[in-house]
């Protein structure tokens, strides 16, 4: 089962790729998303990695946590569930 992991601590010039490449190092990457600041498209800093299996994520928490990368110290740790959002959209009349 893949298990998605939190990278945070990432530089700003980080790539997609370059972050595959790297959690690559410790067993099969399914996907590595940095995440985009909306209008500017510019990186915030902070990515999540999918590792094929819960031994691989474990490996590469213990492998890359505390660990420097292009300059920067990462943070790596399970991701935990995005909580619930509340509806944003527009109001609606109830008549």
């Amino acid at each position: 089962m893949e298990k998605k992991l939190y990278i945070g601590g990432l530089p700003y010039s980080t790539t997609q790729e370059a972050l595959a490449s790297l959690f690559s190092e410790v067993g099969t990457v399914e996907s590595a998303r940095i995440i985009t600041d909306r209008e500017t498209g510019r990186s915030k800093g902070f990515a999540f990695v999918e590792m094929s299996s819960d031994t691989e994520a474990q490996a590469a928490v213990d492998k890359f946590n505390g660990q420097e990368f292009e300059g920067r110290r990462l943070t790596v740790n399970e991701a935990r569930p995005q909580p619930p959002r509340d509806n944003r959209g527009p109001r609606q009349s109830r008549y």
